[in-house]
């Protein structure tokens, strides 16, 4: 199947859980993942209707961009290492993985030097694995008050990655446990922390993510097939 199928595929597939869960599929954003997927392929999926694309390395990304420009919205999903923050604020549209109130800071510095208010994300360790980064469920409060105060960053929600395994529902509890987590963040009301989005959900797992409440899912084997 080519990618505009694939792409085709997993939208009806959206569509189809979206339904299932009594959601609004406007709430739900496809995040295309891109990682390792070249230039041309890039720009199937965007002519099929991709309007996000999701990059896991600064470097790589920065490469793509600068051929690519800004055909589509571009979100950092991968780690972010605090001396990139420069390159990922010029190139991104939302980071996904702020995990401490050291690179928030750093964002924060860049993004005021061009005078641009970055989108964010934390990144949280629901399932607190030493080899994955995000912050404690038990650190978030304590993070999200810090990054609050910095004026160029806005806290948009969310985004966590489960224990990979191969049975989705194995997924569930991780995606339950972030979105019990934002609902009490709101009722925190803290100034500043919007938690209007969940970035959870893989190729492998995404219509679970969906009927716990993701509104971002992020999607790249089942429309580019297998990397190498």
């Amino acid at each position: 199947m080519s990618i505009a199928d694939n792409f085709k595929t997993v939208i009806d597939r959206i569509a189809a859980v979206a339904k299932r869960a009594g959601r609004d599929i406007s709430t739900i954003k496809l995040i295309v993942v891109t990682k390792t997927v070249d230039p041309v392929r890039i720009r199937e999926a965007v002519a099929a209707g991709a309007m996000i694309l999701g990059e896991n390395r600064v470097q790589e990304a920065k490469e793509k961009f600068e051929r690519l420009g800004s055909i589509a919205s571009w979100h950092l999903i991968g780690h972010l290492q605090t001396n990139k923050a420069k390159y990922a604020v010029k190139f991104f549209n939302m980071i996904h993985s702020v995990d401490h109130i050291d690179l928030a800071r750093e964002i924060d510095r860049q993004a005021a030097k061009t005078r641009k208010v970055q989108n964010v994300l934390i990144e949280v360790s629901i399932a607190g694995e030493e080899a994955k980064a995000g912050v404690t469920i038990e650190g978030v409060t304590d993070l999200l008050k810090e990054a609050a105060k910095l004026k160029n960053i806005a806290i948009k929600g969310l985004m966590t990655m489960p224990p990979f395994s191969d049975d989705p529902e194995k997924a569930r509890p991780y995606f339950r446990k972030l979105r019990e987590l934002a609902e009490a963040i709101v009722k925190d009301n803290t100034p500043n922390v919007c938690m209007q989005e969940l970035s959870m959900g893989m190729s492998g797992d995404f219509e679970v993510a969906i009927e716990e409440g993701a509104t971002m899912v992020r999607v790249g084997t089942a429309i580019f097939g297998e990397r190498t």
